[in-house]
């Protein structure tokens, strides 16, 4: 056998780079050449067959314009080669953002295929591998770069790594198919879906410290004009029913001394022990929908982690982390 005349450091050193299991590309991964695998498409070898059979006629009945098309053929076949690999090579791949989902949504990474070279790529077809045949092909100019959003469903909370990918061409004749895998270092976040027909907001009377509040509804004190942030179920809507906006009428709301106020925790280890692990997280991530869709501020605690009471994106976003990460020993 020939690979008996390949010397053994040689031949060691080949099997680890065509066979060893390969990590995530950390940052931007650049094309090289032996990143850049090529063979000949269906078509090529078809093309091979005929260019073959011209070569026997030719031979057989010595055809003078059979050898000049069999090697004009053959040239332009060579030359496919080189264009096919050259719209492959030396690209430069980077991984964008992927914003975070719900479990069971489809999840969305951006990634970016940035051409340094003076040579404008076309066709290039990019996808996960086990999407089977790609779904995505984009040119890239010059000097540019193109963004390509890819999608692959999750099922569980938790970081949902972005699946291997698979960037190819067949450009300019398709008679071949250059192909590189790429493993970017990219991760999805994925909450807990929301619990459906999830029990109301477990909301709480605690006395106030000056002695007004506003969930106390015992000790009505009057009408006066509303003020943003003013709840909507303390609206007097019989008095602003009576109001003629023409007349400068202005929205009022009920006033309330005493009593108590709403506080709101969302305390996981409050919720039923008998409850599964993951129903009692789908239960507070709606309730941290409900209360920042309602603009209710909200104390949090899970595990080690108590946020006190607020409210907006960003106490959303690390109440969610925090669900989605539980338990699955990542810090939040």
């Amino acid at each position: 056998m020939l690979t008996r005349f390949i010397p053994a450091a040689v031949r060691a050193k080949a099997d680890t780079w065509l066979f060893q299991k390969r990590g995530v590309d950390r940052g931007e991964t650049f094309l090289a050449q032996r990143r850049v695998f090529i063979l000949p498409s269906g078509a090529g070898m078809g093309f091979a067959a005929l260019i073959l059979t011209l070569l026997i006629g030719s031979i057989n009945y010595s055809l003078g314009l059979g050898f000049a098309l069999t090697f004009t053929m053959g040239t332009c076949a060579m030359v496919d080669i080189f264009l096919t690999y050259k719209n492959m090579a030396h690209l430069h791949l980077r991984p964008g953002r992927a914003q975070p989902v719900f479990a069971g949504e489809v999840a969305q990474f951006e990634l970016h295929v940035v051409n340094r070279t003076k040579l404008d790529r076309y066709a290039l077809w990019i996808d996960f591998i086990e999407a089977g045949e790609a779904r995505h092909v984009t040119d890239v100019a010059a000097g540019a770069s193109s963004a390509v959003i890819l999608s692959a469903p999750s099922l569980e909370r938790g970081w949902l790594a972005a699946p291997r990918i698979r960037l190819s061409t067949r450009f300019p004749l398709g008679l071949l198919r250059a192909w590189s895998y790429w493993q970017p270092d990219l991760s999805a976040l994925v909450y807990p879906f929301p619990e459906e027909n999830a029990p109301p907001l477990p909301m709480s009377g605690v006395e106030s410290a000056d002695g007004h509040g506003h969930a106390g509804h015992d000790d009505f004190a009057g009408i006066r004009s509303y003020q943003p942030g003013d709840p909507m179920r303390h609206m007097a809507w019989r008095q602003i029913a009576r109001l003629d906006p023409a007349d400068g009428g202005q929205l009022v709301t009920k006033h309330f001394e005493g009593g108590a106020i709403d506080e709101l925790v969302l305390d996981f280890h409050a919720l039923p022990s008998i409850m599964n692990l993951e129903l009692r997280l789908s239960r507070m991530t709606r309730w941290v929908l409900e209360a920042e869709q309602r603009a209710l501020p909200y104390a949090f605690r899970i595990g080690a982690i108590d946020f006190e009471a607020s409210s907006g994106e960003a106490h959303q976003a690390a109440c969610l982390r925090a669900l989605a990460l539980h338990g699955l020993g990542e810090t939040p």
